[in-house]
């Protein structure tokens, strides 16, 4: 079984933020796959399949940076492994928009990622990345990824949404490698380039569960 969990913050609040891309793209494939999520332990899931394969999507219910509480118990109870763990997020470094799929790395400055490691003791963890740009001049970064896309950054991000969702289910029926060979070839959307980010700006402290 492969699981994809797919980080963000739960609540109202947090709904359409760019921090929630990861969440976007696991509701997404719920969708495609006919499935509801509902609620299991510290997250909400869904099992399901997708030709032969079972398939686990799941969406942890802990803030941000404690995400490994819930992908940690949930990979216990249901009995993954870190190698059948597709974890789909959002990311700074990437322009927005761009997917970056890979199969193990550190948490590259991603608190929910760097949660997760923690917990499971491991990077050795599938991860697909969704750009979401980096912040103007003088935002920092922290307060950036918890407000809403712009109209103009919504429609990319949407665009990209639906392709992230249709690379997990690459992952899926092709296994990793053929997926990736796939997603990490295509260019970012036109119009999506990187974003200034200013001097000194950090990624969000470890103390705010939301970032």
């Amino acid at each position: 079984m492969i699981a994809i969990v797919g980080l963000g913050n739960p609540g109202r609040r947090y709904r359409a933020t760019r921090h929630n891309v990861g969440r976007d793209v696991v509701e997404r494939v719920a969708d495609k796959l006919g499935v509801r999520l509902a609620d299991d332990g510290w997250a909400r899931s869904a099992r399901a399949r997708f030709g032969k394969a079972a398939v686990l999507l799941a969406v942890p219910e802990t803030y941000m940076n404690v995400s490994g509480q819930a992908v940690s118990d949930l990979a216990r109870r249901r009995r993954v492994k870190p190698a059948d763990l597709l974890v789909v997020y959002d990311d700074l470094d990437l322009p927005l928009g761009r997917l970056r799929l890979r199969p193990a790395n550190g948490p590259g400055g991603h608190n929910g990622i760097r949660s997760i490691i923690e917990h499971l003791g491991t990077t050795a963890f599938p991860r697909l990345r969704v750009g979401i740009g980096r912040p103007p001049a003088g935002v920092a970064a922290e307060v950036f990824v918890l407000e809403r896309f712009t109209p103009e950054e919504r429609t990319v991000i949407d665009e990209a949404v639906e392709r992230a969702a249709n690379a997990a289910l690459a992952v899926v029926s092709d296994g990793l490698d053929a997926a990736m060979n796939r997603v990490n070839a295509v260019p970012p959307p036109a119009g999506a380039g990187p974003r200034g980010r200013a001097a000194g700006v950090q990624e969000a402290p470890a103390g705010d569960p939301r970032a």
